[in-house]
């Protein structure tokens, strides 16, 4: 096997700002090859090089032995090159079908379309990699797992033979994580070349043969990964020894704060998304919410925030502190002492446009200490921000002028747990994924905030499809199937089972599949 990408030397700045340093990276053809970083080390900048998406600064790049220099994504596919973003490039009204020959359609202007040969190729490369899938069903019906099975299909339908991978598992459950990579072993195995950024090591261990470590923009080192061990590449990312597991002392919960009593939600196209759910949360406790995307985790949300659409129909009783929470706006609702990191920064958390230092007290912006007369208290704000950034290590140049779209996922997601964390009154915590797409070191500071508010006595409702993460913070877990709680595990059980943190897991992924 020869080289599938060779870069030397490769540069890339954005004007004074270096993301990329003089790198050099040999990924020999035929294996699987992780990046791995911190968020904010250049990984999907190099990956964005090499799809044609950005041009370096200066340097060179050989695509098997072949020099190149893309000036677009079209060219790296001609190339041979697939990429699939970590969040999805699809269109959720067309067909599987649709979206995987949409640009590359094999016809002449006014032609008709081939469809039939098409679904054949589509069904033939589903075969040969199992990625079983019905190329007529519209991706709006599909889970995040087959949607990603789409994505595949794009890659293999265009004759890939390299692909790009970012971020991959990060909204997959434990089990489509399992067939993803039983999928990437058989690319493989077949000839195709595998360039995986991720954030888990783990992951990273299981199925890498090589691995790359980056930070502040430099590649600092690639090794084995049968010879590589998590601390070790921790360490190499962070730039000191990471605390795997978070220091989680025993749980002294309070008075009831949170309760939900035979919850309904049914939907404005008349689905039942929760049924009949009850349960009851502590001051000082965190009761975690297990279950596959789907379930009614979404609509949870809606329930105690105030959010559901025009249309729904709520049945059962939301209280929060004895105050019903039923017909009460979000704003009345945080004004409860609610704090809320959504599931969806994108869509939920943050205003791409709009820069760092504002996006750090989006929601806050009406408290006392922001303002000064009738306006903003410019000093106040720019000191508090200041404070948040470090706290936090929100990687960003300028947080007044920057906007937040230029900055890496993790760190977006930092503001965000900046922001929420940090609200004056906070009594309930609804953490919604709260660690998603963040690197190990940043991990690690948020599940450290996350036990402080515990034991500070906030009552916190974490949703998260890191089994992982689950067993190392919860006080209680409830496993959401179907819109219900199928089964509770109590604080005497997970203090218990926590012991054996992958039989537990096995446990776990039992109730909610």
């Amino acid at each position: 096997m020869g080289v599938a990408i060779r870069l030397n030397g490769v540069t890339k700045k954005f004007g004074t700002f270096a993301a990329n340093i003089n790198i050099s990276l040999a990924v020999e053809e035929g294996t699987i090859h992780a990046l791995v970083g911190e968020n904010g080390a250049g990984k999907s900048t190099l990956t964005n090089i090499i799809y044609g998406m950005l041009r370096p600064t200066s340097g060179e790049i050989a695509i098997k032995g072949n020099a190149v220099r893309f000036s677009s994504p079209r060219e790296a596919i001609d190339a041979g090159i697939g990429m699939v973003h970590q969040h999805f490039m699809l269109i959720p009204e067309l067909t599987v079908a649709e979206n995987i020959m949409l640009g590359n359609e094999e016809c002449r202007l006014f032609s008709r379309i081939p469809l039939k040969r098409i679904r054949a190729q589509i069904e033939k490369d589903a075969e040969a990699f199992g990625l079983g899938i019905n190329p007529d069903e519209k991706v709006a019906q599909l889970s995040v797992g087959r949607q990603q099975r789409v994505e595949i299909l794009k890659l293999l339908f265009r004759n890939a033979s390299i692909m790009i991978f970012d971020e991959p598992t990060a909204v997959l459950t434990p089990l489509e994580t399992e067939q993803f990579f039983t999928t990437l072993r058989s690319m493989r195995d077949k000839g195709k070349t595998i360039l995986l950024i991720t954030h888990k090591l783990d992951e990273v261990l299981a199925v890498a043969d090589t691995v790359s470590v980056m930070r502040k923009g430099e590649l600092i080192g690639t090794l084995k990964a049968a010879s590589a061990t998590k601390p070790e590449l921790a360490r190499m990312m962070v730039g000191r020894s990471v605390l795997l597991k978070v220091d989680n002392p025993p749980s002294q919960p309070g008075k009831t704060l949170l309760s939900l009593r035979n919850i309904g939600f049914i939907t404005p196209k008349g689905e039942t998304m929760l049924d009949h759910l009850s349960l009851d949360l502590s001051a000082g406790e965190i009761y975690a919410i297990a279950g596959v995307e789907g379930n009614g985790q979404r609509e949870l949300l809606q329930v105690i925030r105030g959010l559901a659409p025009a249309g729904s129909t709520l049945s059962g009783e939301a209280t929060l502190g004895g105050c019903s929470l039923i017909g009460k706006t979000p704003r009345e609702i945080t004004r409860m002492g609610v704090s809320h990191i959504p599931e969806n920064r994108l869509r939920e958390g943050i205003i791409l446009d709009y820069p760092v230092s504002s996006n750090l007290i989006f929601g806050r912006h009406q408290e006392r200490s922001f303002h000064k007369g009738a306006g903003f208290d410019d000093a106040a704000i720019k000191s508090h921000n200041r404070m948040m950034i470090k706290e936090y290590d929100i990687r960003c140049s300028s947080p007044e002028l920057q906007p937040i779209s230029a900055l890496s996922g993790g760190n977006q997601q930092k503001v965000v747990v900046a922001r929420e964390f940090n609200r004056p009154g906070i009594s309930l915590l609804i953490l919604a994924h709260p660690t998603r797409g963040v690197d190990i070191g940043a991990i690690e500071m948020i599940h450290k905030k996350i036990i402080d508010a515990r034991l500070q006595g906030v009552a916190i409702l974490l949703l998260s499809s890191e089994l992982e993460e689950i067993v190392a913070l919860a006080t209680r877990v409830g496993c959401l199937f179907k819109g219900s709680i199928r089964h509770e595990f109590s604080r005497d059980e997970v203090a218990l089972k926590r012991a054996n943190e992958h039989e537990f897991i096995k446990e776990i992924g039992l109730h909610i599949t």
